[in-house]
């Protein structure tokens, strides 16, 4: 992606906002955030240690940094580890990226429950090449620079460091290509790794329920506090309790 066409993204994307703004800020009012009285003391999910792998969708960029792992923690009890950070891909060498934050920033000494991770929507946004499934399943061999090089390492070292359930999960989005053909190649990797996968942006009642109330998303990705609570955090809390217990 060139310096005039990321310019122009992150304008649209900021026209966006604005214009959204008298809907984001009642979908942040302080009634939807994360609240530790609702804490759900009879959870499976308590005291389960998970790490959270991701970018935007993960920090919660348009929601106070609230996202759903702040209401699982407060309100379900998970022993949260949030590695996340805006306008970061799955691929690439950079510090940013998702496979070197994963290597640097967290210690292969702590013991997992699980591990989620965010199936970035801005791979597509800056051109990342999207490569392929490999055959191997070795940590040296996958190449980092593409999303699915970077999935698959990413799995392979957490099952190398933790063996754990992975988990990974898709976002809300308007239809754009590169994300649809990314959820499909999930998919088959889903088949060869034997991980999870929570579809948010495939689940027609999630889908439904954001465009029918404007306050619950700021732009077509990132939700406000309200979305996080009614959409994302019943998802994640039904689909980790199956998965993990």
């Amino acid at each position: 992606m060139n310096k005039l066409s990321t310019i122009l993204q992150a304008t649209g994307t900021l026209i966006s906002l604005i214009k959204n703004m008298p809907n984001i800020i009642k979908g942040n009012k302080d009634e939807f955030a994360p609240n530790e009285s609702y804490l759900d003391k009879n959870s499976d999910l308590n005291n389960k240690k998970i790490l959270f792998l991701g970018s935007s969708i993960t920090y919660g960029a348009a929601s106070k940094g609230n996202s759903f792992v702040e209401f699982l923690n407060k309100e379900y009890g998970v022993d949260t580890i949030k590695e996340a950070q805006s306008g970061t891909t799955l691929a690439g060498k950079q510090n940013s990226s998702y496979v070197e934050r994963l290597k640097s920033n967290v210690s292969t000494e702590k013991i997992l429950d699980g591990f989620v991770c965010q199936l970035s929507t801005n791979d597509g946004r800056f051109n990342k090449p999207i490569g392929s499934i490999s055959e191997s399943y070795s940590t040296y061999d996958f190449d980092t620079e593409t999303t699915i090089g970077a999935i698959e390492f990413i799995i392979s070292y957490v099952k190398e460091n933790w063996d754990c359930p992975i988990i990974f999960y898709t976002c809300i989005r308007d239809k754009e290509p590169y994300y649809e053909f990314l959820i499909k190649k999930l998919s088959e990797i889903k088949n060869k790794w034997d991980i999870h996968i929570i579809d948010v942006c495939g689940n027609k009642i999630v889908n439904k329920l954001a465009n029918d109330d404007k306050t619950m998303m700021a732009d077509d990705a990132h939700p406000t506090q309200k979305g996080y609570r009614y959409l994302y955090t019943p998802i994640f809390s039904e689909k980790l309790n199956d998965i993990l217990k």
